[in-house]
């Protein structure tokens, strides 16, 4: 083992002393006007964006952000609990791209409901009260940094009336100040997403053939997240690759499905938010 002299190391802590963090902390840039020196990154998710391209993106009249809500729980032997946060990904990708000029906030993954009752395994809840000022506080953020459309929408059925009951409430407090605020509750549209997968791709199922709150639609949206999240690589060593009968090879058939469902969903969901957009301007 490499020893290292205590000169050295008492010269080494001398300097830490002589620097506190402290100290550094007066020497930040500011980065609220730091000049971005790196191209801007191809990317709608905030979180994965630096702050000086979120402020470029603004300053650009990138306005509208998405709050979108999933959760955490029970999906049966194939799916992770975090089934709505996966299919969130792809599709706030979708919509954010397709509406234009729009940023993603980081996906709020925590359903309500009763934390105390919490007990499949895996499950996390938050309280009605907290999931309500999660929403609000996200939303009062985002108007703070000068986006002026912000819409919520929820993957999972337990979301959405406290998403209507934020943003109306918000809706109401902002009146005159020209901003947009709206829950959009045509994106959660499961039923017509059935039809659609029925009378588009020729697939009819019936998803309560398993009992395993799983269903093709949503296995193929999630795949074209990773299929790591359906387990397909463990489901094909088991003979397992398909589920309500309905078989989820290959692999770019299920994409591609996956793929046109995605895009149904989009564009029923930005019909609403353009729609949200001309009511609420119009007043």
């Amino acid at each position: 083992m490499k020893k290292f002299p205590l000169v050295g190391i008492a010269m080494a802590l001398a300097s830490l002393t002589a620097h506190p963090l402290a100290a550094q902390s007066g020497e930040m840039k500011d980065m609220s006007t730091f000049e971005r020196p790196i191209a801007m990154a191809d990317n709608v998710w905030i979180e994965e964006l630096t702050m000086p391209e979120v402020r470029d993106l603004l300053a650009e009249g990138w306005r509208t952000a998405l709050i979108l809500t999933g959760g955490i729980e029970e999906n049966g032997p194939y799916l992770t609990t975090g089934k709505h946060n996966h299919v969130l990904k792809v599709m706030g990708e979708s919509i954010a791209r397709q509406f234009g000029k729009t940023l993603v906030a980081p996906i709020v993954t925590i359903e309500p409901g009763n934390p105390e009752r919490a007990s499949s395994p895996g499950g996390i809840r938050y309280s009605q009260e907290t999931y309500r000022a999660v929403l609000r506080d996200y939303a009062v953020s985002l108007r703070a940094q000068g986006f002026e459309n912000i819409f919520l929408m929820g993957d999972s059925g337990g979301n959405l009336r406290g998403m209507t009951e934020v943003a109306e409430a918000l809706q109401s407090e902002w009146a005159g100040h020209d901003i947009v605020i709206a829950h959009i509750p045509e994106y959660y549209n499961y039923q017509d997403v059935l039809a659609y997968q029925r009378e588009e791709l020729g697939i009819d199922e019936d998803p309560r053939l398993e009992g395993l709150h799983d269903d093709y639609y949503i296995t193929t949206i999630i795949m074209n997240d990773d299929p790591e999240h359906v387990r397909l690589g463990q489901r094909i060593d088991a003979g397992k690759a398909s589920i309500n009968g309905i078989s989820i090879l290959p692999i770019d058939t299920a994409l591609e499905h996956g793929r046109r469902l995605i895009q149904f969903r989009t564009d029923a969901t930005i019909e609403a938010m353009r729609a949200a957009i001309s009511e609420q301007r119009k007043d």
